[in-house]
């Protein structure tokens, strides 16, 4: 009877053992989800215009947000040193003198050629690929004929404006269709497009595109996003509305006075996008770039490079070293970060956490950032950075520390060293003549890969040669009133 009731109760436990066995299923592991991706690109921003590279009299508290909580690149660059050529480098990860788009281009709004080729994959394009709701809001600058439209080059929505600059102002929107301007200067007074459609604006031009971009980050919540918030402020022409002017009233010169004010919409905008992400649970799946495209062009904005040589358009820091921040909360730890790094890491940055693929025939020029920032890799992005200026006649090349610029018309060569003097004041070329032989043979080589411009640039228009004229007289008599 003993022998049989233990049987029992054996028997009996054993199949309460398996039932709970059966009825217990492990935890489901969660795919993580896709982040999303925010780049905002200031336009013409001087260096020194942040306040998390030193600005005292503009304050920027938003953008400093993105630096404080994420990276401050202090050897940040783009791949060019005007707009044009820097976004599409920017937005195909590739030094952009390997397709021959090395010109600002001419706005022409029924020539397709006059703008990025459609060989080249986009950000947008590589993302479409693997579910992503694409938006560009503001700035295009990469063709303005309706097949290098945003939405034919993988964007699914566009806010924005296709040529190199805009009025501020709506009252100073005249032309309603963008495809009858008839050059730059017409194409600043176009409607704004939603998409394809011309649409009348009602506020200042920045206000309007921050507007624009809370509503794209709550329409777009639920799923994988890329943001491309294209600011076209700080450019010329310098407008800003009574709010921003009246935050300045210590800034007595006026064209610098103007330009801390559009920089102030700026801040504003990019402190709406960061409250909106927060509100929404989203800024920690959310992975956020800011730079500018180029460095400030002093003497026409009013910006400030700080420390660095020269400006917009230079083969000097000014002009393609520039404020840039990261932040991807919860996943890179707030730092200061010294190598040099390129807008072309972009790119790969944002498809290799995606996941997206990339065209095997087009090579990035670009690395994905993550693994360096986190210390998985502890080699650093870039020993070298690039640049060639095909019209001025000259390339730049900056091996870790050392950087050489040749001037090809005068075969002069000029060779700093960044780490000592950041102002590129001491040319050091003929005291250390093998390194200048060994940085030129770098650059030759890396040339040796490179296309000539396949388009004429606004430098070749009527309008923009008499500018040029223009400007030169004023230098001449300056120089002459001395």
């Amino acid at each position: 009877m003993k022998k049989t009731t233990i049987l029992s109760t054996l028997l009996i436990g054993a199949i309460s053992l398996q039932t709970v066995a059966n009825s217990y299923d492990p935890p489901i592991k969660k795919t993580p989800k896709k982040p999303n991706i925010i780049v905002i690109m200031a336009d013409d921003l001087g260096y020194a215009d942040v306040g998390f590279n030193g600005c005292k009299d503009i304050p920027t508290p938003n953008i400093d947000r993105i630096a404080k909580n994420g990276v401050k690149f202090t050897n940040g660059y783009t791949s060019y040193s005007v707009c044009g050529p820097s976004r599409a480098g920017f937005m195909t990860g590739r030094y952009q003198q390997r397709f021959g788009f090395e010109r600002n281009p001419q706005y022409q709004p029924h020539d397709p050629n006059m703008g990025l080729p459609k060989s080249e994959n986009t950000l947008a394009e590589s993302l479409q690929q693997v579910n992503y709701t694409s938006g560009i809001i503001g700035k295009w600058h990469l063709g303005a004929d309706i097949s290098n439209h945003p939405l034919n080059r993988g964007f699914t929505e566009f806010f924005g404006h296709l040529g190199g600059g805009h009025q501020y102002m709506p009252k100073s929107l005249t032309i309603k269709d963008s495809y009858t301007a008839k050059d730059e200067q017409e194409s600043y007074r176009t409607w704004i497009l939603r998409n394809h459609t011309p649409v009348k604006t009602e506020h200042y031009l920045t206000d309007e595109f921050s507007n624009e971009a809370v509503a794209f980050v709550e329409r777009n919540k639920k799923d994988p996003f890329f943001l491309f918030l294209s600011y076209n402020a700080p450019h010329n022409p310098l407008q800003s509305t009574k709010k921003y002017l009246d935050r300045f009233p210590n800034i007595k010169n006026k064209k610098r006075k103007t330009y801390a004010a559009m920089v102030s919409a700026v801040d504003d905008g990019v402190g709406r996008v960061l409250d909106k992400l927060e509100a929404l649970n989203l800024d920690e799946n959310t992975l956020i770039f800011f730079l500018s495209d180029n460095g400030g062009p002093e003497s026409k904005n009013a910006s400030n490079n700080g420390v660095l040589r020269d400006g917009k358009g230079s083969a000097y820091e000014g002009g393609f070293r520039v404020p840039f921040a990261m932040q991807w909360k919860g996943h890179v730890k707030p730092s200061v970060y010294e190598h040099p790094v390129s807008s072309l890491d972009i790119f790969a940055t944002i498809t290799g956490l995606a996941k997206a693929p990339i065209k095997k025939d087009k090579p990035l020029d670009g690395v994905n950032l993550i693994p360096f920032l986190t210390g998985e890799n502890n080699t650093v992005p870039h020993e070298t950075i690039y640049l060639r200026k095909f019209d001025s006649k000259l390339h730049a090349i900056r091996h870790n520390d050392l950087k050489l610029i040749v001037k090809w018309k005068s075969e002069t060569k000029e060779l700093y060293n960044l780490k000592d003097d950041i102002s590129e004041k001491n040319n050091l070329a003929k005291k250390y003549p093998e390194e200048v032989k060994k940085l030129n043979k770098m650059g030759l080589a890396w040339e040796s890969e490179l296309i000539d411009p396949i388009f004429l640039g606004l430098i070749h228009t009527e309008s923009w040669q008499k500018k040029i004229q223009k400007n030169k007289k004023k230098k001449e008599n300056k120089k002459k009133k001395k």
